[in-house]
């Protein structure tokens, strides 16, 4: 399935039902009086998001989306029926926006949130409707409400706890199918990662955490190089960013470290807040430096870095380092969703630990 995260399609209410102007003619009854009906309202344009979807692929090429309009009134006390509704089904995490006024109109987190996007018109009234003791014959009527017409923008950002981040051939996609169930494309060219992958890793029973594997991010991004900035949004929901560096890149003559700056920079160029979040260096392809190499080669990297935050040393191909950064990450990620301990008030902890009032039994209200 082609992974597709932003669309922009057409939403239209169904406008409501004319009312009816109509009077009772029956053998025998001269002054039937009115019994036009109101109209139908016009079906509503909903959307739900649905965890069982991950793309916005069936909006890629059905770009117009119409509720019914609803029916007119009719005689003989007829209200009419209301028009259909259309439900439109997205994955979590997607955001809808007003194309026109670019205001955020929802964004929907959980699964089965359910919002009204577009809606329908209400119907006119018939003569029915303006019959009062003094006025028994109305000839009024209105006709129905036009309904809500939109154009709108549905952006989809995954969902996920970690984020990879870093530059192509780094071994991002190797970790993702290392750690989870995942299986993205692997291969010895750049940019084999097209696309977002998420894959869920399992630490334990009930313990688990997602993970995000975007395209790779090179130098010039911000200029369209490579993918360019296409893929970043779907890190802004990430509670911690994994900053991958080949220890031992193939070409002799690259600079991880300088790749890794540059990195940092074109994040800080695309957006301040997820350039602020919390990064990990992991420095990946450890099992091709020798032994004693590798204290010596880790430690010049994360001093030209300049880098305080934590290190892991990890090889995704053999899976050495990775239990432990499986392990630190599952922390760090409960820590963020626990929820926070209430810290009592201690101008009411006297009263709390004084003692209930007891009865006096010898009081006469008690007798």
């Amino acid at each position: 399935m082609k992974f597709v995260d932003e669309v922009t399609i057409d939403v239209a209410a169904g406008n409501g039902g004319a009312g009816c102007a109509s009077f009772r003619r029956e053998k025998f009854i001269p002054f039937g009086g009115p019994d036009g009906g109101n109209g139908g309202r016009g079906g509503h344009v909903y959307v739900v998001a649905d965890r069982n979807l991950n793309t916005l692929v069936d909006f890629r090429y059905t770009r117009r989306h119409e509720a019914r309009n609803g029916e007119a009134g009719r005689g003989s006390d007829q209200f009419g029926a209301a028009g259909e509704d259309v439900t439109l089904r997205v994955p979590v995490g997607t955001i809808i926006r007003d194309v026109e006024t670019g205001e955020i109109i929802a964004e929907l987190l959980t699964h089965d949130e359910r919002i009204i996007l577009a809606k329908g018109g209400d119907g006119g009234f018939g003569n029915l409707h303006y019959k009062t003791s003094t006025n028994r014959a109305p000839r009024q009527k209105t006709p129905g409400w036009p309904g809500e017409i939109k154009n709108v923008q549905l952006e989809l950002r995954v969902l996920a706890d970690v984020g990879l981040l870093g530059m192509p051939n780094a071994g991002k996609s190797t970790l993702i199918a290392a750690i989870s169930n995942a299986r993205p494309k692997i291969a010895d060219y750049p940019f084999t990662t097209l696309h977002p992958n998420l894959g869920v890793v399992r630490v334990g029973p009930s313990q688990s955490f997602v993970v995000a594997d975007v395209p790779g991010l090179i130098e010039g991004a911000s200029e369209g190089a490579g993918l360019g900035h296409l893929f970043l949004r779907h890190l802004q929901r990430t509670r911690v960013l994994l900053h991958m560096i080949d220890a031992a890149p193939f070409d002799e003559e690259v600079d991880p470290v300088a790749q890794a700056k540059a990195i940092v920079k074109e994040l800080k160029k695309y957006d301040q807040a997820l350039y602020e979040k919390p990064r990990w260096l992991v420095l990946n392809k450890l099992d091709m430096v020798p032994a004693e190499e590798r204290a010596a080669r880790v430690k010049d990297i994360v001093k030209r870095l300049r880098w305080k935050g934590p290190v892991f040393e990890i090889s995704a191909l053999t899976r050495e380092g990775c239990e432990q950064l499986i392990r630190a990450i599952y922390t760090h990620v409960a820590a963020l969703n626990a929820p926070p301990i209430e810290v009592p008030d201690v101008r009411f902890a006297a009263l709390d630990e004084a003692p209930a009032a007891q009865p006096d039994p010898t009081d006469p209200r008690f007798r």
